[in-house]
């Protein structure tokens, strides 16, 4: 469809990158509708609309916080195995699977079903997170040291897109139902005014799968990894457990990849916190949900050729400068959010997220990929998704007590300036250079700082 220089300028040149980004397009409509933009207003006005506003939005950060404890646990069993058996592309399925079917049974989520609702999202945040412990421990294989950053970040870039172009359909059927020939008006039966929204839950789950396919198709599973005292026939588990001890004590080898992790595991919270509560936030201060879904999907659109450029700054001034003016500008955002009020201030605050969130993580992500063997991505990858994931859970924790604490969620938006802060003091320490050399000896003894 597109000439191959214009895939190459993108830093997409190969089919196999192109196919490796293209599960970010398909996945990314999971974390548009479910995880932020439609799921969340649905969960608090119908699901739990026999409950408080700030009652059910608490709920909400609760459910968060369980499902990524949950796959914070499996991630670096999982990736220790599937480097051990090769089976990064198979684990990837499965998750998917899980989440596909959890997102499409939201389709049976009515009124007051607030204890469905919670099971099925927990499900399918375990689903879409775990898929990705195995999608970005492919990245170090197809992509070499010098287009690590630019193939990160378009893969962030063309998830934008692709959750974006899903919402927009979502939006426009939920906002005029009629124009497709949905039920609609104010005598329609709760039941199918509710039609609209619910299909759009299914709509993921389609795209989803149908847009994963090019990965299964082209990215090849990397090699299975033996150390030479692991002996054929011995527990997988075991060696698994074996593995993740000493993954864990060569972690102390890899310093900079070490408070890498660290300073991710901070800054990341906050950044999971803005983006997992802002519509259940904008739905509990009284604005409505087709300004909270088109702000979202201005979030989506500004964030394509924003990841883009960052892709390009991280060449120019380092992928950790870059992560640093992200840092700078979701501080702005975190005080800015404190005194919103109306659906302007909410449209405003989207555009600022969307010049940041995808440039900002997708180099935190190519970063940490420079400084590691490639070898073991997936167990080193592993723990970096048990990073990710402790991220995102003790930011909505705090949002949760918060709540519980005031009965309003206003005071939780300024909490995370601190995760902000204390991240970039700790990724001040980072000495990337010292990092990639590292990462590209042959042999690091086990348990030494450099």
């Amino acid at each position: 469809m597109f000439p191959s220089s214009f895939w190459a300028r993108l830093g997409l040149g190969r089919p196999e990158l192109r196919a490796w980004a293209m599960y970010d397009w398909a996945a990314s409509a999971f974390q548009t509708t479910i995880m932020v933009a439609v799921f969340p207003i649905y969960f608090v006005r119908v699901a739990g609309a026999d409950l408080p506003p700030s009652s059910a939005a608490q709920r909400y950060a609760v459910i968060n916080t369980l499902a990524l404890a949950i796959i914070a646990v499996l991630s670096p069993i999982l990736g220790a195995i599937s480097d051990y058996r090769a089976l990064k592309k198979p684990l990837l399925a499965a998750f998917m699977v899980l989440g596909t079917t959890a997102v499409a049974g939201m389709f049976l989520v009515q009124r007051g079903d607030i204890g469905l609702a919670s099971v099925l999202f927990t499900l399918s945040m375990i689903g879409a997170t775990g898929t990705f412990v195995f999608y970005e421990a492919l990245l170090p294989h197809i992509a070499g040291s010098d287009e690590i950053d630019r193939v990160s970040t378009a893969g962030y870039a063309i998830g934008y897109l692709g959750g974006g172009v899903l919402l927009a359909l979502n939006l426009a059927w939920i906002q005029k139902p009629a124009w497709f020939g949905l039920p609609s008006g104010s005598g329609t039966y709760e039941s199918l005014s509710t039609l609209p929204v619910r299909l759009a839950f299914i709509s993921v789950a389609v795209w989803w799968v149908l847009f994963s396919i090019p990965l299964f198709r082209r990215v090849a599973e990397p090699p299975a990894r033996r150390e030479p005292d692991e002996r054929p026939g011995e527990s997988v588990v075991r060696i698994a457990f074996l593995r993740l001890a000493k993954t864990f004590r060569e972690l102390r080898g890899f310093r900079q990849a070490f408070l890498m992790l660290l300073a991710f595991l901070v800054y990341n919270d906050g950044i999971q916190t803005i983006i997992k509560m802002a519509t259940a936030y904008g739905t509990e201060i009284g604005i409505d949900q087709g300004s909270l879904i088109a702000a979202i999907l201005l979030v989506q659109f500004v964030g394509v050729p924003c990841s883009f450029l960052f892709g390009a700054l991280a060449g120019r001034i380092g992928a950790k400068q870059a992560i640093f003016l992200g840092l700078l500008a979701y501080t702005a955002i975190s005080i800015l959010g404190y005194f919103m009020t109306s659906a302007a201030h909410f449209f405003m605050l989207a555009g600022l997220v969307g010049l940041v969130q995808g440039g900002t993580q997708a180099l935190s992500r190519s970063l940490f990929a420079t400084m590691i063997p490639p070898h073991k991505s997936g167990e080193f990858f592993g723990f970096f998704s048990v990073f990710e994931k402790f991220a995102g859970i003790f930011g909505p924790l705090i949002y949760a007590g918060t709540i519980a604490a005031t009965g309003s969620s206003r005071g939780a938006i300024l909490s995370v300036i601190g995760f902000f802060a204390v991240g970039a003091a700790i990724l001040a320490l980072v000495d990337v250079k010292e990092g990639q050399s590292r990462a590209r000896q042959p042999n690091v003894s086990e348990g030494s700082w450099p």
